[in-house]
């Protein structure tokens, strides 16, 4: 719809008085008028007419937007009443439903609805033009412009680059993706068996201190023992923060562990970790891409609708 707006308004610059725009078509009888008016409202022409059904109809126009057409779809759609309406020049000839307001608010016009005429006056040559060159009807027209541009086929096709991409780096991960996972496997298998082996250590040290104190040494011997035991794991734990910048929790002291010998088992099988960071990126970009451009495809033919 936005594509015939545009041609139509290029063919009546050609030619303005051609047989696209009119159509002679002079009516013997004229019914009696009715006043209608067109005044301007912050900044837009407003067409303000008694409707057939007795309510006061009140029409925005924005002039090198709206055609004939949309105003009089507007009009049957406001009453339910109006069963036929038309626009004529002051000639009485018909103007085309394809015609810009821009042009039928240059001069004096009559519209007829149900058969009866409302004649309505002109503001004068140029009025209608005070608003057409505003900033926000200008944005309007570059994303009229285009959306009539990005056409269903330049959609398709862009789609179908992306599945292409798509595919592609899937085939070049397929392999990358294979050795993370066993590397991914070996590194948490060797991170649990660390864990497992600290669990050891402090049940032995705890064994064997008790083991000390009930059995060989009495307590006023054991307890300075255990206190500088006690201290000396506070100190490997403060080194551990010193070190690795950060606290000792279990959860994150795990994942540390398995990205070191994740990246030790790497190193050895020249596994390139940086290759394989930069196909994920890629790949999560174009996935994004092909999610927002089904999304437009399938609102496209809502919008021709």
């Amino acid at each position: 719809m936005f594509v015939s707006r545009f041609l139509c308004r290029a063919t009546h610059r050609i030619n303005t008085c051609g047989p696209v725009w009119c159509v002679a078509s002079r009516f013997s009888t004229q019914p009696s008028a009715k006043d209608a008016s067109v005044r301007y409202s912050l900044g837009r022409p407003v067409l303000s007419l008694r409707l057939p059904l007795g309510g006061l109809g009140r029409f925005t126009l924005t002039p090198m937007l709206t055609t004939v057409g949309d105003l009089l779809s507007e009009i049957t759609a406001k009453d339910p009443g109006v069963h036929s309406a038309s626009l004529l020049n002051g000639d009485g000839q018909r103007i085309s439903t394809c015609t810009f307001m821009e042009t039928v608010l240059d001069k004096d016009f009559q519209l007829i609805i149900n058969d009866v005429t409302h004649n309505i006056r002109s503001l004068g040559q140029g009025a209608s033009h005070e608003h057409v060159l505003g900033v926000d009807d200008m944005k309007y027209v570059v994303r009229l412009l285009h959306s009539a541009l990005s056409l269903p086929q330049q959609l398709h096709s862009k789609h179908t680059n992306l599945l292409v991409k798509q595919e592609e780096l899937k085939k070049q991960l397929q392999p990358l993706e294979t050795e993370r996972v066993k590397m991914a496997l070996e590194a948490e298998s060797r991170a649990t068996q660390l864990g497992w082996a600290g669990l050891a250590y402090l049940s032995l040290q705890g064994g064997f201190l008790a083991y000390l104190t009930w059995n060989v040494y009495p307590w006023d011997v054991m307890e300075p023992i255990t206190f500088f035991i006690s201290l000396t794991t506070s100190m490997l734990f403060f080194a551990y923060y010193i070190l690795a910048k950060q606290e000792f929790i279990y959860p994150h002291v795990k994942d540390r562990q398995f990205l070191h010998f994740f990246h030790y088992r790497a190193s050895h099988q020249k596994f390139n970790v940086h290759k394989y960071n930069e196909l994920k990126d890629e790949l999560a970009k174009v996935d994004g891409d092909l999610s927002v451009l089904r999304n437009a495809i399938r609102r496209k033919p809502e919008r021709t609708a």
